[in-house]
């Protein structure tokens, strides 16, 4: 058995203190209660970070004793809020931002690729998922979006399945800018491409 001590009781930490408290491990779950977060690390010989990233830095290095000489699992992703989303540490990360202000603490990153649920339940992926059969598609991918690279993959990946799918790379745009279409005129093009080649796609 394991003391740990979680901070964050959203989904992610919920889920997360749920499944180490299942199998034996002595879990506190700190929420945004003052006190609760020191009270929590000082006592576990683990502490998970699963509190929103964008805040994170300054929430932890506020807790420099606390985490002394602890393992930190940091599950957070360190983006803006709004859209479009950014990356606060474009070419480094959340971890090591806090493995260089938390130099007597042990920094693990782990699992913030993926969504909550698999967190805890890896074998909901034992089946691998196959694209044959899928309808026709349009992928629309952003050059300066992070999310950008699993868009070209997934289009590649249908290609290589015979499903008929049109890739539309946009250069020079952010994540979610087809929410400006009334005021950027990229996004106004680009969304009409969108509607043409679905056009297209349902009269073939």
């Amino acid at each position: 058995m394991t003391t740990i001590a979680v901070l964050g009781n959203g989904r992610v930490g919920g889920n997360l203190a749920t499944a180490l408290t299942r199998a034996g491990h002595e879990v506190t779950v700190a929420d945004r209660t003052p006190g609760a977060a020191p009270d929590a690390a000082r006592t576990a010989r683990i502490v998970i970070n699963a509190t929103p990233g964008a805040g994170s830095l300054d929430r932890l290095t506020a807790l420099r004793d606390e985490l002394s000489g602890k393992i930190l699992v940091d599950v957070s992703n360190a983006t803006t809020d709004g859209l479009p989303a950014d990356l606060i540490y474009p070419g480094s990360s959340l971890a090591e931002q806090l493995q260089d202000a938390l130099p007597e603490t042990r920094v693990v990153k782990t699992l913030n690729t993926m969504l909550f649920p698999v967190m805890t339940a890896p074998a909901t992926l034992t089946q691998a998922p196959t694209a044959f059969g899928l309808p026709p598609a349009v992928i629309v991918t952003a050059e300066h979006d992070p999310l950008r690279d699993q868009g070209d993959r997934y289009a590649q990946k249908l290609a290589d399945a015979d499903v008929p799918v049109t890739h539309l790379p946009v250069k020079g745009a952010t994540h979610a800018f087809l929410s400006f279409t009334g005021s950027v005129q990229l996004s106004q093009d680009v969304l009409n491409q969108l509607a043409d080649a679905v056009a297209t796609a349902f009269n073939d």
